[in-house]
């Protein structure tokens, strides 16, 4: 670093364990740029002064992660028009003192899924497992990108609902309490997609559905990356589906927002790599 580096960061809180910094600074070193990236813990009540710091600083875009990713819009001089469907904001750019909130994680994971299986969105049904953010970016831009149907499952059916309402703007959207999700609604889906917890470290044995659900017709998505290869995707490689891996969204929604800030086209084997090795640790 010197007096001409220039600055991007994470605001969250917790962000002690985040891998973000090591896998963009490895990126900015492989294409020679002098950028640098750091995490900053940001309490709830402190967040208007960190955005404001942006600016004061010249930082060029920090990411967001949890818990800030909602209320940080409302700092923020513009929202990209995915950001307001999804209604959080992962990436903030600052354009010459302009603000601008994006959100990369729905984009990195479809960008992910497409790149690594051989799944083709169109005239698809999907069932997204949970409602929470990562269950909100994935299912606006599955929906924005032609996905024939969205059903989303969660034990809170008010909570599934306000998404599927969200979701039906794009494509058609139904909201089920995931109590009542059964074998049947499973045979009609093409694509599965865990976004809860259910199955992370430390508690690996637990599976978000029924495993005696899963069928070979299906392709089942994990967002979790740690483990990388979770229960339910094993039980489902056993039933004869075929499988995604949760690292690719957090790698491409990484690889999105180092483009936002850089223009460049980001080294995702090297942003992989450096994930890899911090995994396997």
């Amino acid at each position: 670093m010197n007096n001409q580096t220039v600055m991007t960061g994470l605001f969250g809180n917790p962000v002690a364990q985040s891998m973000s910094p090591a896998m963009q600074n490895a990126a900015f070193q492989k294409l020679g740029l002098n950028f640098a990236y750091a995490a900053f813990p940001v309490a709830n009540e402190n967040l208007q002064d960190a955005v404001n710091g942006i600016k004061a600083l010249g930082f060029r875009g920090v990411n967001v992660t949890i818990p800030h990713k909602v209320e940080i819009m409302a700092y923020l001089d513009e929202i990209d028009e995915e950001a307001k469907d999804i209604g959080a904001v992962n990436t903030i750019v600052n354009d010459g003192g302009k603000l601008i909130g994006y959100n990369t994680d729905g984009a990195g994971y479809v960008r992910s899924l497409l790149q690594e299986t051989s799944f083709r969105l169109e005239g698809k049904r999907v069932l997204v497992i949970g409602a929470g953010g990562a269950a909100r970016a994935v299912s606006i831009s599955l929906a924005r990108h032609g996905v024939k149907q969205i059903m989303i499952a969660n034990r809170s059916v008010d909570k599934a609902k306000m998404l599927a309402d969200r979701a039906a703007r794009y494509t058609e959207a139904k909201a089920i309490d995931l109590d009542n999700l059964d074998s049947n609604t499973l045979s009609n889906t093409d694509l599965l997609i865990n976004t809860t917890s259910v199955g992370m470290y430390p508690q690996v044995d637990d599976l978000p559905i029924p495993r005696e659900y899963l069928h070979s017709g299906l392709l089942v998505s994990d967002l979790i990356y740690n483990p990388m290869k979770t229960r339910i995707l094993k039980e489902a490689a056993q039933a004869g589906a075929s499988t995604h891996e949760g690292l690719g969204m957090f790698i491409h929604q990484g690889a999105l927002a180092f483009k936002l800030w850089t223009g460049n086209e980001a080294p995702i084997d090297v942003m992989r790599n450096v994930v890899l090795e911090k995994l396997r640790g």
